[in-house]
């Protein structure tokens, strides 16, 4: 295995592409970066203002980013708490715009690269299916048969400058447009600012080589990954502890990061994976889901509400959820929609049949 290890640390250069800043930073292009950055964004100040002078704004996005001005404006920070405490790091909407034009180049070129279980971020993929493909795997293995769960120890703060250049460098050629891309970052050598829309991208490129480890190298049939969450599906315990010393090996030196929680156990004992505990023949969402879902409806938080009620709609506790809306008397401050799918449920499932997910058991860690 090292030697393939060593091959795919340093593997042969692929041919390079260039041209890309004219391409992105076009006057048409910035144009259409502008339509994609004020999705959503038409009612804030910021957007308002950019379109009351749209023609000198892209006249001036232009001029600077021709003739080598352009820099991004400090990031405005603010903290959010669910489902933990992090720092978001927000561009100004001047910003969000060049970073809409380099994310319309860059996404097919990087996409093509990524292995189709690379859930995170990407057109089709996100929790949902990054979840079902889970339980999918689990269900062709006995339950006494193993996966592992890996995850990297703050990922977003610990990525590395160099080592992402040097993944952009391996397919672009253009150092005008790698510097703009790069310009983002910040000055510090390490870590990426978690909100901003281009560091999705670079978060699916730096852990894309890791991908490609786990099923080239280890020969991992069933492996799944979300942000920097990984699982490997169908092992035995021996397969399962190498797979987490090889991949702890291949993202230390690599990669330049470190492995932080992991799982080995039983997949009779449940997965808990991308929000939901899942089983071969069920699944559920997390108890924090549960009990955040009982302190918004104390609240009457209906905006969250129905957004909770969407991510358990792919569950068992769906059912939990709509009976205990119905008995608190508050289905009725449901959306139309939402509301369709509450009785729809109530339809096929009788009060006596309520699921607890708080009752089961939360699939165990091996540490």
């Amino acid at each position: 295995m090292s030697s393939a290890f060593e091959n795919l640390s340093r593997p042969k250069p692929p041919k390079r592409i260039g041209f890309l800043f004219e391409k992105a930073f076009s006057k048409e292009s910035l144009y259409q970066a502008f339509i994609q950055a004020r999705k959503g964004k038409r009612k804030k100040v910021e957007c308002f203002e950019f379109e009351s002078r749209l023609g000198s704004e892209i006249d001036d996005l232009y001029e600077s980013l021709h003739n080598g001005t352009y820099q991004p404006q400090p990031l405005r920070t603010f903290e959010v708490f669910e489902p933990k405490r992090r720092v978001i790091h927000a561009p100004y909407f001047r910003d969000l715009v060049v970073q809409h034009a380099v994310y319309k180049v860059i996404y097919p070129i990087f996409n093509r690269g990524f292995i189709d279980q690379n859930y995170a971020c990407r057109k089709g993929g996100g929790t949902h299916k990054a979840s079902d493909y889970a339980q999918r795997a689990m269900r062709k293995y006995s339950g006494d048969l193993y996966y592992a769960k890996l995850d990297i120890k703050k990922f977003f703060y610990s990525i590395g400058h160099a080592v992402l250049r040097e993944l952009i460098e391996r397919k672009i050629k253009d150092k005008r447009f790698i510097s703009v891309m790069l310009s983002f970052l910040g000055s510090d050598k390490v870590g990426i600012p978690i909100g901003n829309l281009l560091s999705q991208v670079y978060a699916l490129l730096v852990l894309n080589p890791l991908d490609h480890f786990a099923k080239r190298v280890l020969k991992i049939k069933h492996y799944v990954r979300y942000m920097d969450d990984f699982v490997a599906i169908g092992l035995t315990l021996e397969q399962a502890k190498r797979f987490k010393t090889a991949c702890e090996q291949f993202v230390n030196e690599r990669l330049k990061l470190r492995l932080s929680h992991w799982t080995i156990n039983k997949l009779k004992r449940g997965l808990n994976f991308v929000g939901y505990r899942t089983w071969r023949s069920i699944k559920f969402v997390r108890k924090h889901s549960v009990t955040k879902f009982k302190r918004l409806c104390k609240r009457l938080k209906i905006e969250s509400i129905t957004s909770l009620l969407g991510h358990a709609a792919h569950s068992a506790s769906i059912v939990f959820f709509t009976h205990y809306l119905q008995s608190h008397g508050l289905l009725q401050l449901l959306h139309k929609r939402t509301l369709t799918l509450c009785l729809a449920i109530l339809r096929t499932h009788q009060p006596k049949r309520n699921l607890q997910p708080c009752a089961l058991a939360t699939p165990a860690r091996m540490n």
